[in-house]
């Protein structure tokens, strides 16, 4: 629950101040990171080859939608690269911890835990950082989206601790992250965020390292 928190708050405050087309790209990489903790911890081996091309594609994807900007040259245009490093190793640990916590306990209760400790861990951030005060400024569509998106949220981790407690982890998390490649359509489409031919492929590795991983 700590590590989702830790990864959750540097990934929205990345969100905040880069891209979504590369930061999102960026915390996906916790998928290669998960997939090598798998084979080390939980000695899932089998097709070890072929996990270890879908890393390396992953990888090569990623650094191709990370083009540095005029801005990206100073400390705080590249900020939100830190971030999101932040939130990809955290996620990480998530899935990891995750994966040993939810064995022999059903995973509904278990997601409730793990939603309580990120809940107050949220809030007390709000709290340390004194930001209370922006409740107020929240708009009528902002809380409908939001909650929306908390929905969202809530019922993609029902789905995917049952996932990772009937399946290995280092097929359940590339599955999962497929979500990145329709991120970056949406966000083509409906943020209008600029993609250029080398993205374009960067996104394409991206999908076919992680479909790879889950054959």
């Amino acid at each position: 629950g700590l590590a989702t928190g830790a990864s959750w708050i540097c990934y929205f405050k990345a969100l905040s101040m880069g891209d979504v087309n590369k930061v999102v790209p960026i915390d996906k990489c916790s998928t290669v990171l998960t997939v090598l903790l798998a084979i080390v911890l939980f000695g899932e081996t089998q097709n070890l080859a072929v996990k270890l091309v879908g890393c390396v594609g992953i990888l090569v994807g990623t650094l191709m939608m990370i083009e540095r900007k005029q801005q990206d040259h100073d400390v705080q245009g590249r900020s939100w690269m830190w971030y999101a490093v932040g939130s990809a190793v955290f996620a990480a640990l998530t899935s990891i911890l995750a994966k040993v916590g939810i064995e022999g306990v059903n995973s509904n209760p278990a997601t409730a835990i793990r939603t309580m400790v990120v809940l107050a861990m949220a809030w007390v951030m709000v709290f340390v950082t004194n930001t209370q005060g922006g409740l107020t400024d929240i708009s009528k569509k902002s809380w409908l989206f939001l909650i929306l998106s908390g929905l969202a949220t809530g019922a993609s981790w029902l789905c995917y601790y049952r996932a990772l407690q009937i399946g290995e982890a280092s097929k359940v998390v590339p599955i999962d992250k497929l979500s990145v490649v329709i991120t970056l359509v949406l966000a083509f489409v409906f943020l209008h965020e600029r993609f250029t031919p080398k993205s374009l492929i960067g996104c394409l590795l991206i999908g076919a390292g992680t479909l790879l991983m889950v054959l």
